[in-house]
């Protein structure tokens, strides 16, 4: 009986950690830094993508797509600094300063479409002077769907919209900024 209580046990403990989809970056951790911030409106930065790379995708997974969103924008509704998607499911990693649209450092037929900069790729973090502390979540999508059958024209609202029809799973890194 001591046996039998102990292998259920070892089972337990072993699927309770079964691995989750996860995003991780060697660039940035809780803080985002000069090498992320935008290049405009106000900011000097470098306006270099973090490197981003995932594991764990759940089963169904098609396609990915990676947003980056700041919640804290005095806009009313929030804003977007980097749509990406239709990476295709083999694909696990976007490397630094991918979100820089003329490197081609993302797999080919990979869409960055328009940001709440009203740019295709990369916007980093940019809050008004004074403003405070900014969140940006960072998320992979893991979706159902090989293609969102959108463009780089196509703004962000509507990817979201898309992107919420079509999530499996998601994971986000949340790094802060401040100016």
């Amino acid at each position: 009986m001591k046996k039998l209580t102990l292998v259920l046990l070892l089972l337990t403990t072993t699927f309770s950690q079964a691995q989750t989809f996860t995003l991780k970056s060697k660039d940035v951790g809780g803080q985002s830094t000069k090498k992320q911030e935008f290049n405009g409106f106000g900011c000097s930065g470098e306006n270099v993508s973090p490197q981003l790379s995932w594991e764990n995708a759940p089963k169904g997974t098609k396609s990915f797509a990676i947003t980056m969103y700041d919640p804290d924008a005095p806009t009313g509704s929030g804003f977007w600094h980097w749509v990406v998607f239709d990476i295709p499911s083999n694909i696990n990693e976007l490397v630094s300063n991918a979100g820089n649209m003329s490197l081609n450092l993302t797999p080919k037929n990979v869409i960055q479409s328009k940001t709440s900069y009203n740019i295709n790729g990369y916007g980093g973090p940019c809050p008004p002077e004074g403003h405070g502390i900014h969140a940006y979540i960072i998320t992979i999508h893991a979706l159902k769907t090989d293609k969102l059958g959108l463009t780089e024209s196509t703004n962000p609202e509507i990817v979201g919209y898309y992107l919420w029809q079509n999530t499996i799973e998601k994971a986000s890194i949340v790094v802060y900024y401040n100016r």
